[in-house]
């Protein structure tokens, strides 16, 4: 399609634009054609649709703003003619555009992610070598990696890859559009994997016409605020969608591979792949979680695994329809059965002891959830006995599967009997581990009621750190509660102590495995994590143990070191904790492993970004070397978000860029927000993504990956002088510019992300303006929104401006730690990521919305001139030109969707200037979230 007048075909609107130089040879253009067909089909479905049913004048606007849009791309002209054409748009008429560019890209993930898919397929079908972060790579490289079975053994003992799905505020599509975008991208997959005749290929087009016109008349967004139970839905949504299908046959595949190339090493059963949440468990500035939420989030993730167990076996005992006069069954599966051998029933025992299982297994549903509890299908036999715990259910598979491979059966076993056992092994009776969180002063508040109200201390917060820990060694000590039923408590007191006491609850009906963790926020002492542990023995989940025995707690606690500082203090405060006696034991009960909280998005936040990377890369070779002389096995929980001001960026590139130990078989990580829905929406991205976090996992694990061998403490030396520039300069202006404040919340959305109903939590921890308060979603995603994305790169520039000066050999060292430091790499890899996603000139007419004429100009001349060095250092330190060298994946996205942006962005800026001019009305708040949702969908890791 061309792009210099309003096109007179319908199917022109949204298509890829003609002269797109996507590739620069003649192969790589006839690999990215068909993703310029897919997009171009889409487009012009969802052009029909906008003519058909939002009318010729919207079309015409959304055509025009389209056209006009990438004549500022190619500088044909002033981005201010576009702005002034959409300035006076009526904000009636301004959502159906906003719409229109935000399905645009949505359909232009689902054409990528295909695209992706489809380049995979084509490599493998040439035979050429597996991709790094495949799972086929990874086997590669063991392979030759000379690795003894007791080493694979050891290095795995724990192995556990957890992601940890969490609630976000730009992730709020509903359940319809979800649907809607599974059903596109399968009538894509199957038109691009078959041969279609004419008619065929005609009968796919109108139901993906269907979908589009489906999604066009459904509302992207809830009118009405994102409440915790909404958010709990939208997390449980991705295990039907993918993770029931997926998780159960990868950890079965692993398991299969590590036994066959390490048949010594002594590998368990467990499985390697589980999923963890915070959804409904994460009360750190969230007022909404409450007892009653943490009750919901586990009783519903915990029915969400039961049912899809019961009706996993519901259709396996309609598909083992095995006659016993054909075939020969165990005496156990009779057994299990329960049936005379007279009986006709008898002559199906697989069925029989399936329904058996089956009616035991909603006798657990009615027992946790009342009698009156829905499954289905009918109940076989109403006086079967609950299942106690999800092993004991596991059994009784294993007797139906032992049976068929005796009796040479093996291919029905290892079919859905299979993926039931694994999803058993998997999701358990609980599906997920809830983790609680809640900031260390809220600890500190509660416990000095607690104490006071039981008599044993009337001041606790006046207390010294040793003072505190003796009185909470001596309460944690002793199973008498500080509090019985009837404690007069404050609000806030009544409230956390509701919450463990949910939690226990919860641990009582699903298990252990049901509340895993408690995170410790803005942990900074031994007496931060006592607490935590005070509070869980007032719920029953510490206990210390009668005389002579051994304190025991089923939930870790687990310390959130968040800032620079705490990252520095970190190893410090784990062998602090570690030296009392008491929580050595408990440490020693549970396994000798201690779980440490790693934040990416205080540190950035407090530092910025090139010092918060050093502070963590630093923190976790004090870590590693603190749980060594220790003698306990760490693991790291990496709390990542989508951005890369937030820890975001590839996974895989992330995980091998930990330092020597720092991945001991073990990894859990966050997952936020669209960046779920890009990862995991559909079984085969979910795979793709797993198998990605696995891959890396092991990599880091079994093999050397840094790379850096005897130079690794002159590197280290380097980043330390490098880091240190860097959080002066960005502390400079975060900090320490006047006016800083007032220009960041007027130049970016933030006000109206707290007050247009995105997300159930404050925008910050605390009713105050300072930038430490202000939650990291809200920060980073203000930034994004207007493109200036500086979390991602601000300081780095003058960092190795200063550092380099006019010493070359200076610059090759920063040379070669790119080309040998995966670490370095990485850094400089996510920093090109971000600005390739910037648009200073979009950030230009944000910082109008500042009125201060003076403060306006000092403050986005820094980021500007910042900008430029980091541009011009980036170019320098990798010898290249092209930001997105190593990302061409990337830079086809870049490319083929950012023109459809300016829009969105220039659309937003308007409705902005409404909005705080005193235009309230319901469709400017709309149009705004809209354009939010929008951006966000489009740039994929927004926040």
């Amino acid at each position: 399609m061309t792009d210099t007048s309003a096109p007179t075909e319908i199917d022109a609107t949204f298509a890829a634009p003609s002269d797109a130089p996507v590739a620069s040879t003649a192969t790589g253009r006839a690999a990215t054609e068909p993703l310029r067909q897919d997009i171009r089909l889409l487009g012009g479905l969802l052009g029909d649709v906008v003519r058909e049913h939002a009318g010729e004048t919207i079309f015409d606007l959304v055509e025009r703003s389209r056209v006009e849009s990438f004549r500022v791309r190619r500088s044909e002209i002033d981005r201010g003619e576009l702005a002034d054409m959409l300035a006076g748009v009526d904000t009636a008429e301004a959502i159906p555009v906003i719409r229109a560019f935000s399905h645009f890209g949505l359909l232009a993930n689902l054409a990528e992610d295909i695209h992706r898919e489809r380049r995979r397929a084509v490599h493998v079908r040439a035979g050429e070598p597996p991709v790094a972060s495949s799972l086929a790579a990874t086997w590669s490289a063991l392979a030759t990696a000379d690795l003894s079975d007791e080493q694979v053994g050891e290095a795995l003992a724990d192995a556990a890859v957890i992601p940890v799905i969490t609630a976000h505020p730009t992730e709020t599509r509903r359940r319809t559009v979800f649907e809607v975008q599974r059903r596109i991208t399968d009538l894509m997959r199957y038109r691009d994997r078959t041969d279609l005749t004419p008619d065929e290929d005609a009968e796919v087009t109108e139901g993906l016409r269907r979908q589009i016109l489906t999604l066009w008349q459904t509302a992207l967004i809830r009118l009405e605020r994102l409440r915790i139970e909404d958010e709990i839905e939208v997390g449980l949504r991705y295990y039907d969608a993918s993770f029931f299908d997926v998780i159960p046959t990868l950890n079965a595949s692993l398991r299969d591979h590590l036994r066959e190339q390490y048949p010594a090493a002594g590998l368990s059963d467990d499985p390697i792949v589980r999923m963890g949440s915070w959804i409904g468990g994460d009360r750190d500035g969230n007022p909404f979680v409450t007892g009653d939420v943490v009750a919901l989030a586990t009783g519903r993730a915990a029915r969400t695994a039961l049912d899809h167990h019961l009706g996993e076996l519901t259709t396996l005992a309609q598909e083992l329809s095995m006659s016993s006069r054909l075939v020969s069954v165990s005496d156990a599966l009779v057994d299990l059965g329960g049936a005379d051998p007279g009986d006709v029933a008898a002559d199906e025992p697989y069925r029989l002891a399936l329904r058996h299982i089956r009616s035991r297994l909603l006798a657990t549903v009615r027992d946790r959830f009342g009698g009156d509890a829905e499954a289905p299908g009918p109940l076989d036999d109403p006086s079967a006995e609950p299942y106690a715990v999800a092993t004991d259910l596991l059994a009784d598979l294993d007797v139906v599967d032992a049976s068929l491979r005796e009796n040479n059966d093996s291919a029905l076993a290892d079919d859905r009997l299979l993926r039931l056992r694994e999803s058993v092994r998997t999701f358990g009776f609980h599906l997920s581990g809830l983790d609680m969180r809640q900031n260390s002063d809220v600890h500190e508040e509660v416990v000095a009621e607690l104490l006071a109200w039981a008599g044993v201390h009337d001041d606790y917060a006046s207390l010294d750190e040793d003072d505190r820990v003796q009185i909470l060694v001596h309460e944690l000590s002793h199973r008498r509660p500080l509090i019985g039923p009837g404690a007069e408590l404050g609000e806030l007191a009544a409230k956390e102590v509701a919450i463990v006491r949910a939690a226990a609850a919860a641990v009582a009906a699903y298990g252990p495995e049901a509340v895993p963790n408690y995170v410790i926020s803005m942990c900074t002492s031994v007496s931060d994590m006592l607490e935590a542990a005070l509070l869980l023995k007032e719920a029953g989940l510490f206990d210390p143990g009668a005389a002579g025995e051994s304190p025991t707690c089923t939930v870790r606690v687990v310390p959130l070191f968040e800032t620079i500082e705490d990252l520095q203090q970190g190893a410090a405060t784990l062998r602090a904790v570690l030296a009392v006696p008491l929580y050595r034991a408990v440490v020693a009960a549970q396994g000798d492993t201690h779980e440490i909280m790693l934040g990416y998005s205080d540190s950035n936040k407090d530092g910025g970004y090139m010092a918060a990377n050093w502070a963590l890369y630093r923190a976790e070779l004090d870590l590693v070397e603190a749980a060594r002389e220790a003698g306990i096995r760490l693991r790291l929980f990496h709390g990542r978000g989508g951005t890369v001001g937030r820890g975001g960026g590839p996974s895989y590139d992330a995980i091998l860029a930990q330092p020597p130990g720092a991945v001991q078989g073990a990894l859990r990580l966050t997952e936020q927000g669209e960046v779920i829905a890009a990862k995991y929406a559909e079984p085969v991205l979910a795979r793709r993504n797993l198998e990605t976090l696995v891959a890396a996992t092991l990599e880091s694990t079994l093999l050397d990956v840094e790379g850096l061998g005897d130079d690794a403490d002159a590197a280290y030396a380097v980043l330390d002088e490098i880091a240190a520039l860097a959080r002066a300069a960005y502390s400079a202006l975060v900090h320490e510019t006047p006016g800083f404040v007032e220009y960041f919340t007027t130049s970016t959305p933030l006000s109206e992300i707290g007050a247009l109903n995105i997300g159930s939590r404050p925008a910050s921890r605390k009713q105050t303006e300072k930038i430490s308060d202000l939650r990291a979603i809200p920060w980073v995603l203000s930034w994004t929104q207007c493109r200036v994305m500086l979390p991602g790169w601000y300081g780095t520039g003058s960092a190795f401006e200063q550092w380099v000066g006019d010493d070359a050999e200076r610059l090759e060292t920063l040379r070669r730690l790119y080309r040998t430091w995966p670490f370095f790499r990485t850094v400089l890899s996510n920093l090109a990521q971000v600005m390739a996603k910037s648009d200073l000139g979009l950030a230009e007419r944000y910082s109008h919305l500042v009125a201060d004429e003076d403060l306006r100009s000092r403050v986005f001349g820094m980021i500007t001139d910042e900008h430029r060095r980091t541009m011009a250092m980036y170019f320098a330190i990798t010898e290249t030109d092209d930001l997105l060298a190593d990302n061409p994946s990337l830079a086809r996205s870049v490319f083929n969707r950012f023109p459809y942006l300016e829009p969105l962005n220039l659309l937003q800026l308007e409705l902005l200037r409404r909005f705080r001019s005193g235009d309230d009305s319901p469709q400017v708040r709309r149009g705004i979230q809209l354009t939010m949702n929008g951006l966000a969908t489009a740039l994929r890791n927004s926040g």
